[in-house]
């Protein structure tokens, strides 16, 4: 009867190598305490042996798995894969490995894949909160005992990376309003989040400090929902729209020239994040910059700083907005 062969161990590395077993060790962690020509032998030893680094055993060891739970919210959004992607980028760099995962904006799965990550268990989390999450919920993980912070939508507590979207709206409506519109509409923002909250409050700011009408439209952030909209913009309606995010206002954009209107002339359009897309869109669209890639950079040194440091009081990082000025507004021809 044909047998699983036996699985290589660090025992058998180390024997081929012709080394102690303590100095294989050292040698597959890259221990700088080896010279290099050891590390390279015991490498050797191992690649022609199939070993495989037993990372279960080494968290027993360590109480460490290096491995950190990211938790998205809408993972089919550009603007998350930017996120996602500057996190990994400084966890990678820091020695840890990213599990991901999606909640689609589900409090029911969001509870479940928390819990998941800390069965796994993760040595820590950053995640985005669902809609319609409680603030409680920080309070839980506190009790957990896993080092957490989160990322784009936050709390008044807790870890927290961002950027301060309350003055990054202002900054889109008084440019509007600068540019002498005056029905000025608000698009998007109907999951209610912190974001989305800040978001509305710096366009109902601008708006109540020029003495104006505030208009919200609201819709998911859906393309072919906001691009619905546009199209559906009565002649005598809104000759300027500030929309809730970049995705938003592709949307709309499209649905105003499918209606025979054109973006940034008859109705401008402003977007908010700054994705990789809106440079090349057509026309290419004004919006406000919060440089997903650098806020998930934050993210995951405002968790590092937590795991160093579970006592010190929470770290927070907050994004100044940037106003980025292109054709969709108008206000370049």
């Amino acid at each position: 009867m044909d047998t699983i062969p036996r699985r290589a161990r660090i025992e058998d590395v180390a024997r081929e190598a012709g080394v102690a077993r303590s100095t294989a060790a050292l040698a597959l962690r890259d221990s700088p305490r080896l010279r290099a020509e050891t590390r390279a032998a015991v490498h050797a030893a191992a690649t022609r042996l199939h070993y495989v680094y037993d990372r279960s055993a080494a968290q027993m060891r360590s109480g460490k798995s290096y491995t950190i739970g990211l938790l998205v919210c809408e993972i089919t959004n550009p603007f998350y894969a930017e996120l996602t992607a500057g996190v990994e980028a400084a966890l990678d760099a820091a020695g840890y490995v990213t599990i991901m995962a999606n909640t689609a904006e589900s409090t029911v799965r969001q509870r479940r894949m928390l819990e998941r990550f800390r069965e796994q268990p993760v040595d820590g989390l950053i995640w985005m909160p669902a809609a319609g999450t409680p603030a409680s919920l920080v309070d839980e993980l506190d009790a957990w005992g896993v080092p957490h912070a989160t990322l784009g939508r936050g709390f008044r507590r807790g870890a927290h990376a961002g950027c301060d979207n309350r003055a990054g709206m202002v900054l889109a409506t008084r440019h509007l309003v600068a540019l002498g519109h005056r029905r000025i509409a608000f698009l998007g923002g109907s999951a209610k989040s912190s974001v989305s909250v800040g978001r509305l409050a710096g366009y109902g700011a601008a708006m109540a400090e020029a003495e104006l009408a505030p208009q919200h439209l609201t819709c998911r952030t859906d393309i072919g929902e906001a691009s619905a909209i546009g199209a559906a913009l009565p002649k005598d309606g809104p000759t300027a729209l500030v929309c809730f995010n970049d995705s938003v206002a592709f949307g709309a954009m499209l649905g105003l020239m499918r209606a025979g209107r054109r973006p940034g002339q008859d109705v401008a359009v402003t977007g908010f994040d700054d994705i990789r897309e809106s440079a090349a869109w057509t026309p290419a669209l004004t919006t406000v910059r919060t440089a997903p890639a650098e806020m998930g950079m934050a993210a995951a040194r405002v968790l590092l700083a937590r795991i160093a440091d579970p006592a010190a009081p929470p770290c927070r990082e907050i994004l100044a907005p940037q106003l980025i000025i292109r054709e969709s507004c108008g206000a370049v021809p």
